[in-house]
């Protein structure tokens, strides 16, 4: 499907080409759905918007020409920043959602000035740079933020407009102290390691290298061999058929998952073969395309492998998604550019085990579905589901994992790769952990479910799936569940289920996963539909434990397998 240029500006149009309808008439307001998040309409509108940019500003600066969208966005620009206009995006408070969506309209002032900046009139502009120039004017949050702040003024100062070069400076500053080690940063003040380093502090600190590597040399050749190291780990979030981890927060993102290699492209580094980075990018962009992503009207919807509310962050707008067009980045670059004559070549080897202990977790590899076993290490940020999203025990591209409907039972907890203890009809599971440690063939967590109850977990990754070792020491008289993976078990996965002994199995037409001790019963247990994030129903193998009060310790085998 994907190959050359043409296909990938064929591709971004498909895209786009259905949101049109749904301009209003100044084209500063973009009406996609009807769901509310934290923020109000204005800024709704303009995130519908500026998220196009990800995708349009490299079409235009890679040679591409459509008069109607240049319109579109010209317009969109003009209206949304004239304070007298009906269709203004509206003034600023602290932390203000607008400031994240300014990254995008910078990148095009940055990379697409003759499309989307030297068109508009001399009153327009000025309303345009003095809108971004608020960003300087309030407080951001201490996270990926401050690099929206580093993109506008640049843009700013590229187009002799107002700027501030205090904040260019500290906001620079503030992203290098979030540099952990072995190209990973940490996003800000809290201690989630998950795709907004790649696809957000990593994307826009390449940009920066692309635009300043000979105003700022030193700064810009540190960023990219952070990004050639932070590449050699973050592959292993990937598998052989370009299917991506989903772990961590803003799933609904999707296919910017990859655009970190595509900003490696756009950054003239080659952390892996021109050939190999265009295969994971196309590999990956087809996985996507398969999906039911879109709605009726073609039109990207809030979820991850299906339209999906219950997994959403409370940020997740009816435009939210189109962030998923930064991986079209790579439609910059020239057309004689290697990458275009590439072909897409397959995965690099790579080593089964990679323990990554910055990114608090432990990597495993295997070939045809990847697994990450993190331990437990997120800030409770309140976005959504963060236990779901960031404490199990195993995350894989192939099974994905549920989101709790409720604490309520086991079926509505849907509680896979964990190990759920149920008390007074409740569901309780690994939160935060209260210590871990990585090391090079395990992980180890020390964590506590309930008062009076604290679990000591050993996990062991192999070739064939992984071993758990709890210890627990209880206060309390209860039952516990040790899930496996969650099996997608709709009509067409024609699921096949066994309980026998101290084992229990279930397996569809493309994996399996099998969970057997030598103390516990094995059961099937039923899910609530829509609570994993790739199918829309599963089932769980578990094995059933009960729990007396005192120490006692337990070992469950896991066993997976993709056809």
């Amino acid at each position: 499907m994907l190959n050359s240029k043409e296909d990938f500006r064929k591709c971004l149009l498909d895209m786009a080409d259905p949101l049109i309808p749904y301009f209003s008439e100044k084209r500063a307001r973009l009406e996609l759905g009807k769901t509310a998040v934290y923020y109000d309409k204005r800024a709704i509108s303009m995130e519908g918007i500026s998220r196009l940019f990800w995708g349009f500003v490299p079409f235009f600066a890679g040679g591409g020409e459509n008069e109607q969208w240049q319109d579109i966005l010209n317009t969109a620009l003009t209206e949304g920043c004239d304070k007298d206009g009906e269709e203004y995006w509206g003034d600023f408070t602290d932390k203000d959602q607008k400031f994240v969506e300014m990254a995008a309209i910078a990148y095009g002032i940055l990379f697409a000035r003759e499309h989307l900046w030297e068109p508009l009139s001399e009153t327009a502009k000025d309303n345009l740079a003095a809108y971004l120039y608020n960003i300087n004017e309030y407080v951001l949050p201490e996270c990926n933020w401050v690099l929206f702040a580093v993109l506008v003024n640049l843009a700013l100062k590229s187009v002799g407009k107002k700027y501030s070069e205090p904040k260019l400076s500290d906001y620079l500053k503030m992203t290098d102290s979030f540099y952990v080690g072995e190209g990973w940063y940490r996003d800000g003040d809290s201690n989630q390691k998950d795709y907004y380093i790649s696809f957000a502090i990593h994307f826009y600190c390449l940009i920066y290298a692309k635009v300043m590597e000979q105003e700022d040399a030193l700064r810009c050749a540190l960023f990219k061999e952070r990004a050639m190291i932070f590449a050699k780990q973050f592959i292993y979030w990937f598998d052989d058929s370009g299917e991506a981890l989903p772990f961590g927060r803003s799933l609904t993102y999707r296919f910017a998952q990859a655009a970190f290699f595509s900003a490696c492209v756009v950054a003239e580094i080659e952390p892996f073969t021109m050939g190999q980075m265009k295969g994971l990018i196309v590999r990956h962009l087809e996985n996507w395309l398969k999906k039911d992503i879109f709605d009726r009207n073609h039109i990207l919807t809030i979820g991850y492998g299906y339209p999906n509310l219950i997994m959403a962050e409370a940020y997740n707008a009816p435009g939210s998604p189109y962030w998923a067009l930064k991986t079209f980045a790579v439609l910059m670059i020239p057309d004689g550019h290697p990458f275009w004559s590439a072909a897409a070549e397959p995965f690099p080897e790579l080593k089964p085990v990679s323990a990554q202990p910055y990114a608090d977790k432990l990597m495993y590899h295997y070939r045809n579905h990847t697994a990450a076993f993190p331990v437990g290490i997120f800030s409770p940020a309140g976005h959504g589901q963060s236990i779901a999203k960031y404490g199990k025990f195993v995350y894989d591209t192939c099974f994905g994992f549920n989101v709790a409907k409720s604490s309520y039972s086991v079926y509505e907890n849907a509680p896979d790769s964990m190990l759920a203890f149920e008390i007074d009809g409740d569901c309780h599971v690994r939160r935060i952990s209260i210590d871990s440690a990585i090391h090079e063939t395990d992980t180890w967590s020390k964590w506590s479910p309930y008062p009076g109850i604290t679990v000591e977990t050993i996990i062991e990754p192999d070739e064939n799936g992984h071993t758990r070792y709890h210890k627990i020491t209880s206060d309390v008289e209860c039952t516990a569940y040790d899930c496996g993976f969650a099996i997608a078990c709709r009509d067409e996965d024609r699921i096949k289920s066994e309980e026998r002994g101290n084992m229990a199995l279930a397996e569809n037409v493309f994996s399996r996963c099998a969970v057997k001790s030598q103390s516990g019963v094995g059961v099937v247990l039923g899910t609530s539909p829509n609570t994993n994030v790739l199918y829309r129903k599963t089932v769980l193998p578990a094995v059933r434990y009960e729990i007396p009060k005192g120490t006692i310790e337990i070992v469950t085998r896991v066993d997976c397998e993709k056809f």
